[in-house]
This record gives C-alpha cells, structure tokens and sequence, in this order.
C-alpha cells in the first residue's frame, strides 16, 4: 500500500530553510550516508515525488544550473503558479490543481511504492489537512536559525514510532494521527 511521507530535515529550533530559503546550516553537517533514515534506503521505495515551487527552484539553482542532472527518475509532480520552466528528459509535472487530485495521480503513477513530499512544510500541511500525510521523517541538525520557513505548520497529533541518530542528527518517524483541534 502507498504511503504519503514528508521526508525532510530541520533545524533544533524547527525550520526546514532560513528566511533567505538558504539550507547552508544542513548542507556543513556530518552525516553517514549509510546510517540511519539515509536517503538511499528511503528513495528506494518512493514512486512518485511531490514538491512546492520553491523547493523545485533551489534544487535547479543549486544543482541542475550547475550541470548537475535532475536528482530523481520517479515522476515529480511540482505545485506552482509561478512561471516555471521544465528540465530535459525529466518527468516534471507543473499542477495548480487541489491536493487530493495530485495525490490520486500520484498514487497511479507510484505503482505500489510510496510518495515523497519533498518540501515545503507548507504543502506537507496541506496534504495533513486533506488526510493524505501518513508519516513525517525529520532527521534534525545540531543548529538553530531563529527564522526561516518552518517544519510543517500545522496542529497536528503525532505518534513518535522510531528513533535513531546518523552522527550530528537525531532522526524520528512519526506516524500521522490526525489534526489538533
């Protein structure tokens, strides 16, 4: 069965960017690449992607306008109004639609694999508010910033199903409850 899970890091003080949308503070910590919630086990098992405009937009700025190739082969779904522009041999799908739709597309295109928010917590939330988050993984760094672009700002019920520590991060998997009322 399909899981919805946002996967993502975050700062001590809960915010997964700074006020500049800048991720230096994650990108200096000390990670196993092979410990705990590592990247490589978890992306095996995701079949589609789905992302805000601004995370596409850091991932373009900071990899693809670099020469780097786009990061994943899972169709991507992105929410935008914004005026984007796709990469070549990329399967990118730009979507203003309501998130139960994507989710409903998403789930087809997954084939039995799982679907990735990628960020912002702002659409993570969104897919809260509709019941289609099943889990949230926060692997969070040994910083702070005061401000930025929080964690996933919502009330919700957590329930707190795995911990571990990959060097400088503490990492949990929570299971999705419901909403705080």
């Amino acid at each position: 069965m399909t899981k919805t899970t946002y996967y993502t890091a975050s700062t001590l003080d809960g915010f997964i960017a700074d006020e500049h949308h800048s991720l230096d503070w994650l990108l200096k910590q000390d990670i196993d690449k092979d410990g705990a919630m590592n990247y490589d086990a978890f992306i095996a098992n995701v079949g589609a992607i789905v992302m805000g405009a601004s995370t596409y937009e850091w991932i373009v700025r900071h990899h693809v306008d670099k020469g780097e190739a786009w990061f994943y082969s899972q169709p991507s779904w992105v929410f935008t109004h914004r005026d984007l522009k796709g990469i070549d041999g990329a399967d990118i799908r730009f979507t203003q639609a309501d998130v139960e739709s994507v989710h409903a597309e998403a789930v087809e295109a997954a084939r039995g694999k799982d679907i990735w928010l990628v960020g912002g917590g702002d659409l993570a939330g969104q897919f809260a508010d509709a019941g289609l988050l099943d889990e949230v993984m926060v692997s969070y760094a040994p910083v702070t910033v005061g401000a930025g672009f929080p964690l996933l700002p919502r009330r919700l019920d957590l329930r707190l199903r795995e911990t571990g520590r990959n060097r400088a991060f503490v990492t949990a998997v929570y299971d999705v409850v419901g909403r705080l009322p």
